[in-house]
Parts: structure tokens; C-alpha cells; sequence
């Protein structure tokens, strides 16, 4: 049993993200080569001002459809004002935006279908978000401390 799954994880080790996020145009992901995915990953503090998500990322000649805001992504961007989302992106990760107090309103896109916890946690200026139908799944606290 032991060593079914050590193969198993084994195997699958080629089909999981490069193991250090890379740059792209000023935003960072972890790209799933197999799967042709992006996911934009943490810098802490790094974004601030406008951010637009592009729907897909080029990398070493290889086209990854950006799918996921991942965990931490924009944890405490504290300066920045906004975010554009694809409608490409179907998950928005925990603690995504938690301290992001420079944002004032966010439209979650229509082919977001799970909202993790605490995601918007301390937005403090968020006073308008838009959550679309698709939205099945919001995680606990998404929004606490939200003015």
C-alpha cells in the first residue's frame, strides 16, 4: 500500500507546477505545464496601483490559460486600487485579497465558481463587489472585516 502511493505521487510529480513562480508582465504564477494552466501566485506587498489579470501568459513558447487567483495571491497590497479578473478564472484562492484596504470595489466575473476563505478578509474599503450566479461556494469569513 505504502509504495502504491509513493508511486503514485511519483508519477504525478511531472503534472505539478514548476516549483518557483515566474514573472510575467509584473504579475507571478505558477504555471501546470501539462494541464497548460496559470496560477497567480503570492508576492507579498509587491502589487499596488491597477492590476489586470490577463486571460492567458507566455512562457518559454508555451501559452497557459490563467484558470485560479491562487492563496495569498495580493495578501496585504495594501496599495493596490483595483483588480480586472478574466472571465477565464474560476477560483479565487484563500486569503487572496485579505488587507488589500486600497480596493474600493471588485466585479468577480462570471465563470468564477468558488470564492476561498477569508479571500476578501479586511478590505476595508471595499464598498461594492459584484458576485455573479456562478458563484457556488464561498468560503468562510470571505468578507469579514469589510466596511
Amino acid at each position: 500500500m505504502k509504495q502504491t502511493i509513493i508511486t503514485s505521487i511519483l508519477m504525478l510529480l511531472p503534472m505539478l507546477a514548476n516549483a518557483d513562480p515566474v514573472e510575467i508582465d509584473g504579475i507571478y504564477y505558477i504555471l501546470f505545464k501539462k494541464a497548460k494552466q496559470a496560477e497567480v501566485t503570492s508576492k507579498p506587498s509587491y502589487y499596488s496601483g491597477e492590476v489586470s489579470i490577463p486571460k492567458s501568459v507566455t512562457y518559454e513558447g508555451i501559452e497557459y490559460n490563467t484558470t485560479k487567483i491562487g492563496d495569498y495571491a495580493f495578501q496585504d497590497c495594501r496599495d493596490m486600487t483595483s483588480i480586472n479578473i478574466p472571465e477565464c478564472v474560476t477560483a479565487i484562492g484563500a486569503l487572496a485579497f485579505q488587507g488589500c484596504s486600497g480596493i474600493t470595489s471588485i466585479i468577480i466575473p462570471e465563470g468564477v465558481t468558488a470564492i476561498g476563505a477569508q479571500a476578501f478578509d479586511q478590505c476595508s474599503g471595499l464598498t461594492s463587489i459584484t458576485i455573479p450566479n456562478s458563484v457556488t461556494s464561498i468560503g468562510v469569513y470571505a468578507f469579514s472585516n469589510c466596511i
